[in-house]
Formats: C-alpha cells, sequence, structure tokens
C-alpha cells in the first residue's frame, strides 16, 4: 500500500486548486493543444491557416461534386459554355452509339444525357458532316464528269459555306425553335416533360451523327444506293428525335401532338433530300460518239 506522502501517488485537481488557492503568486503553466489555439497565436507561432484553407475548398468542391450541383454563372460568358465542353470521351462515345442505334422506348435525354448535356459532341459531328458533305460533293461531282472530254475539274470551296449554313441553322434554330415551342406549351398545360435548350441542341446534335457514313456512299453514282441509305438515316435518326421528344407532348392536345412530331420528322427529312439533291446531282449518262456524229451531221443538211 502506498504511503501518504508517496510523491507518485495520484493526486487529486482538488488538491491542485487547494494548492493555487493558498499561493497565488504562484506560476502557473498551461499545455494546450494546437488545434484549440486561436488563429492569432498559430500565425504567430509560424502556422499558416493555407493549408487549412485549401482542404476546406478541396471539400467544398467535393460536396459540391458529389450534390451533383454546378455554380451558377451568366450565359453571356465564357465560363458557362466551357462547362458544356468539359466531358470524357467515353461518354461521347456512348452518345453516339446510342444516337446510331436507338433502342426501342428508351429516351436519349434520360439514358445517356442524364441532366449533362455537352455541346462537344454536337460541335464535331456537325462540323465533320459539314466537311463530309462538301468533299464527298465534290468527288461525286468529279466521278459523274469524269469521262467527258470538255470537263476541267475545279473543286467548289463554295460548298463548304452553304453546307456550313445548312447543317449548323438545322442544330441551332430547329432546337431554339422547339425549346420555345416547349416552354410555351408547359405554360399552357400544366404537368408536361420540360428539357431545357441545350438538352435539345444536344439531341439534335448527336442524332446527326448517322448522316456522316451516308454521306460517304453517296459517292457511289448508284441512285438506288443514295435513296436508300437516305432512308436508313432519316428512321435511325427521326426515331432518337421522336422517342427523345415524344414524352414532352404526349400528355397535351391530339393535334398538337400530330403537329410538332410531324414538323420534326418533316424537318429532318428535308435536310436530308435537300444536301443529297443539291450536293449529290444525278449522274448523267454519256452518248457513245458514233452516236453523236450522225445527229451533228444531219442537222448540217437540213440546215442547207
Amino acid at each position: 500500500m502506498a504511503s501518504a506522502n508517496d510523491p507518485f501517488q495520484f493526486q487529486e485537481f482538488e488538491e491542485a486548486a487547494s494548492l493555487l488557492e493558498a499561493n497565488r503568486d504562484a506560476t502557473t503553466i498551461t499545455i494546450d493543444d494546437e488545434d484549440n489555439k486561436p488563429e492569432k497565436q498559430r500565425i504567430a507561432a509560424g502556422f499558416t491557416p493555407d493549408d487549412d484553407d485549401e482542404d476546406r475548398l478541396a471539400s467544398d468542391d467535393k460536396a459540391e461534386l458529389l450534390s451533383g450541383q454546378k455554380k451558377s454563372v451568366p450565359f453571356w460568358t465564357f465560363e458557362y459554355y466551357q462547362q458544356f465542353f468539359d466531358i470524357e470521351t467515353h461518354h461521347v462515345k456512348e452518345r453516339i452509339i446510342g444516337s446510331v442505334v436507338p433502342w426501342p422506348r428508351k429516351n436519349f435525354i434520360h439514358v445517356y444525357l442524364r441532366r449533362n448535356p455537352d455541346l462537344y459532341g454536337p460541335f464535331w459531328i456537325c462540323t465533320t458532316l459539314v466537311f463530309a458533305i462538301a468533299i464527298s460533293g465534290n468527288i461525286s461531282t468529279f466521278l459523274g464528269k469524269l469521262g467527258q472530254p470538255d470537263y476541267k475539274y475545279t473543286p467548289e470551296f463554295g460548298k463548304v459555306t452553304i453546307a456550313a449554313t445548312a447543317i449548323f441553322s438545322y442544330a441551332w434554330l430547329v432546337p431554339l425553335a422547339l425549346w420555345g415551342f416547349l416552354l410555351w406549351r408547359n405554360n399552357k398545360a400544366m404537368n408536361l416533360v420540360t428539357y431545357s435548350f441545350m438538352e435539345i441542341i444536344c439531341v439534335y446534335g448527336y442524332s446527326l451523327a448517322i448522316y456522316i457514313p451516308a454521306v460517304f456512299l453517296w459517292i457511289l453514282p448508284y441512285e438506288w444506293l443514295r435513296w436508300c441509305s437516305i432512308m436508313v438515316a432519316l428512321c435511325l435518326s427521326g426515331s432518337v428525335l421522336v422517342m427523345t421528344f415524344w414524352p414532352a407532348v404526349r400528355d397535351d392536345h391530339p393535334k398538337v401532338i400530330i403537329a410538332t412530331m410531324s414538323a420534326i420528322v418533316v424537318l429532318n427529312a428535308l435536310l436530308a433530300v435537300g444536301c443529297k439533291v443539291y450536293f449529290f446531282s444525278k449522274p448523267e449518262k454519256l452518248l457513245p460518239v458514233e452516236h453523236a456524229a450522225p445527229t451533228t451531221h444531219s442537222a448540217a443538211t437540213h440546215s442547207t
């Protein structure tokens, strides 16, 4: 048993308090934890709060990312559009495959976009389609007139401008009109599905991906092949648009449903058929030389 004067015996805090009460002039030392020090004392001791601030900012960014909330910025700033080009390559690949091979009863926005539209894929799809139409149209014209003796090939660079105007006008103006119409109908009839402007642009941009391989088939001088590829591309591209925007109008008036779906399909068909007719003319059949000579001779005899 320890004696009462054992220096190693545990002393209660009440005894220390009584000692301080007896001798008020005694010097005391307090050992504080570094985490409990005031901010000014830690700065005076050489501790800077930069690391803590960085950790706090990192945790805030992580919490914002996990919660799915994005920082709202004005639409006229570059930062607003920069977020739509921040996308992984495999996401773009999935969306292209989903637009080329659509599945029945699958909404493209709900399945592939998931409230995260991008402009990277639609921009490059439209740009690729513009150059594909212009280059393929020049090659098709060259192959169609290759056997003519008085034909001299000159590249038609004006087709690039015309193709760019047609493609980008369709990819931007049609979604803008559709977005305004759906917004107006949502104010007229409640409980309708609404899509954002960027989501509609994204759907229209990816729906044009199927036309890129179809355009390269139009180089071959076979009209049946061209029209078959147009029909296949129209069915695939139109099905993506119809299945995506059907939930937005299915609860509306029947006449509005028919008019909206018809406008979506007709505008898509006009773009495809218009590009085919303007950039890829029907191959001309050359007359044999032996049939052309008597015709000229007979015309000269008749005039005499």
